[in-house]
């Protein structure tokens, strides 16, 4: 149906569509719908760069129709490589030829009305496009199971948008990704940037960022710039990252690891790096960070003019939002094409390698700490230091409450930093590193039922190595193996980026065995490399499942303090109106089904001790 379309040129249209009310409706013979790719007779200068991770163009990557977060992140690193960065260029180039003369397209059963401008715009089929100012040069992807949708007052130019997105009120966005089942609205701003699936974006502003997969910043005047964001974050309002021009050029680069949570009216310099599950205070830090500690809490001591961090702070105090947030990613998951396997639990190869890290540097401050007190004017070996430490740590009668670090590589300024409740994160972080091996081995077996019990000794006892992963878009993929295609790519033995996709679907298929091995490995260096014999196994059984009852008890003391706190309980007149307005504790979803999951988690352990032999 064709009604009110005052110009119309050059498009092929599907069946079923509605078109109304539109103003102009064209492809030109130069159209390229979103891909930064040239025609005929086209100089260099007028190709579209999506200048992603920061300011200076240096990391800029040619968008493409297909392209992944995992794509981009491996386009934007290696900067140094020419041969590498020529074979991503070509292998771009060789998905599209330069003829002009393409028609755009608009699928079935798509809804186009009350719409300015769209020209050189490639519409999916089940799409709905309502008031619309301006799209040009786009690639609007769709499907009957996966409906785009783009509303009033949005002006979107040289982008691609993936299945299931939803764009509405007042979106401005330039030089633009989005990945599928994301939502940029109430007029966010998205300028030469890759925004990763499940994401969304809501009033705020967002330039030359990648940004991976399952991101959420909802607030009008958030500032994100020139940053890698790893997914799973939350930008509060009032967040400035970025253009603080603190150094003679345009603004550096801020790579945060996943579950990077800063504060309302946090503001950050260039350039600075967190480890993932990084959680900032409300403050204005006056200069660069690198923050080694996952789950860490990092706060600025006005005051005492000192940087705080607190590590393992969420394992310690925020276990309900930490578990309810990995549970809330996998289920909020609704791509139709799962070529990147996400990670959505906080235990994972990266967090763990984080935590192996961060143990080296507590027990080092700490020992170097212990022989100032005890070891007067002696020198020790970094590795003595961490033998002292890691006994300061553990044994002693006087664990530290803190460290004071006057030396430190923490923040690019010469206060001190402060390290809160070393102790407690040490046992912490040594505690969680076993969960998340036990927890994958007796998944192992829940998944393989007619395995015996020396399938299980031989499994825990045969050495394995504690490989390193790369974060590539949300996908871990062992660094071994990253290396490996790279190598490829550069002697053509890949030559497309089907192939490279194809590698992403086979390290996906091999991931839970990669993570097995990986928790192993852990496993095994926490304990020293001591052999694991069948004595051990009553004894692991029973502290998982003395841990799983640990993390039910704290999931519902998190949440439990929402309703004691007396400032949350004097807005209702009674108990009862407070349970009316935000529901019972004791029937908290997420806390039900955890209930619900250790019972079988008990059941299953029961199980598994009969089977092996163990009395109880």
């Amino acid at each position: 149906v064709f009604d009110n379309v005052n110009y119309m040129a050059y498009y092929i249209v599907g069946n079923e569509v509605i078109i109304t009310n539109v103003n102009e409706l064209s492809t030109t013979s130069h159209a390229k719908f979103g891909n930064g790719i040239l025609t005929e007779g086209e100089p260099e200068e007028v190709r579209v760069w999506m200048e992603i991770c920061n300011e200076n163009a240096g990391r800029a990557v040619i968008p493409f129709e297909g392209m992944l977060a995992g794509d981009a992140w491996l386009w934007s690193r290696d900067r140094q490589n020419a041969d590498l960065q020529r074979r991503y260029r070509e292998m771009t180039e060789k998905k599209f030829d330069n003829q002009r003369g393409y028609y755009g397209t608009i699928g079935d059963r798509t809804v186009i009305k009350n719409c300015s401008i769209i020209k050189d715009v490639k519409v999916g089929s089940d799409a709905y496009l309502k008031g619309a100012n301006k799209l040009k040069n786009l690639t609007v992807n769709s499907a009957p199971e996966a409906i785009t949708q783009i509303g009033e007052g949005c002006e979107l130019v040289n982008g691609i948008i993936g299945k299931g997105c939803r764009i509405f009120y007042g979106v401005k966005a330039v030089r633009f990704m989005l990945g599928s089942n994301s939502q940029l609205k109430y007029g966010a701003r998205l300028i030469n940037s890759f925004l990763g699936d499940n994401a969304t974006i809501s009033c705020c502003e967002v330039l030359n960022s990648l940004i991976f997969p399952a991101h959420e910043q909802h607030h009008n005047n958030s500032f994100l710039i020139a940053a890698t964001i790893e997914g799973q974050a939350n930008i509060a309002a009032g967040a400035t990252i970025g253009s603080n021009h603190n150094s003679r050029g345009a603004d550096g680069e801020i790579l945060a690891g996943r579950g990077f949570w800063p504060a309302l009216c946090t503001s950050l310099k260039h350039n600075s790096r967190f480890a993932p599950f990084t959680i900032l205070t409300k403050a204005d830090y006056p200069a660069e960070l690198d923050i080694p500690f996952p789950f860490s809490l990092v706060s600025n001591d006005v005051t005492n003019n000192v940087l705080q961090i607190m590590p393992a702070y969420w394992l310690m105090y925020n276990q309900f939002a930490l578990e309810r947030n990995a549970w809330k990613y996998e289920t909020r998951d609704k791509r139709t094409e799962k070529t990147q396997f996400l990670e959505s639990h906080y235990l994972a190869p990266d967090t763990i390698n984080s935590i192996f890290d961060s143990l080296k540097l507590l027990e080092l401050f700490a020992g170097i700490l212990h022989c100032k007190l005890h070891h007067t004017g002696k020198q020790f070996s970094d590795s003595e230091y961490q033998s002292f430490g890691m006994s300061y740590l553990t044994t002693e009668t006087d664990k530290p409450s803190s460290l004071l670090l006057e030396k430190h590589t923490f923040e690019n300024g010469s206060r001190p930093v402060k390290i809160l409740k070393p102790a407690e994160a040490y046992k912490t972080y040594r505690n969680y590193i076993t969960y998340y091996a036990y927890d994958l081995v007796i998944e192992y077996y829940r998944r393989n039922p007619g395995l015996t019990k020396d399938d299980f000794l031989k499994l825990l006892s045969t050495p394995v190595e504690r490989q390193q992963f790369e974060n590539v878009g949300g996908q871990f993929i062992p660094a071994k193996e990253l290396k490996s295609l790279k190598d490829k790519i550069e002697s053509y033995e890949v030559i497309s980026w089907q192939q490279v996709h194809e590698f992403y679907v086979a390290q996906g298929k091999a991931y839970a065995g990669h993570k097995l091995n990986h928790a192993i490995a852990s496993l095994q260096e926490i304990n020293n490399n001591k052999p694991f014999e069948a004595a051990n196994l009553g004894e692991m059984l029973d502290w998982y499942l003395n841990f799983r009852k640990h993390l039910l008890a704290e999931i519902r003391h998190s949440r439990q303090k929402d309703y004691e706190n007396p400032f949350r309980q004097m807005l209702y007149a009674d108990v009862k109106e407070m349970e009316a307005v935000i529901g019972k504790l004791e029937k908290t979803p997420f806390i039900v089904q955890q209930q619900e999951k250790l019972k079988k988690d008990v059941v299953f352990i029961q199980e598994l001790k009969l089977k092996f032999g163990i009395a109880e």
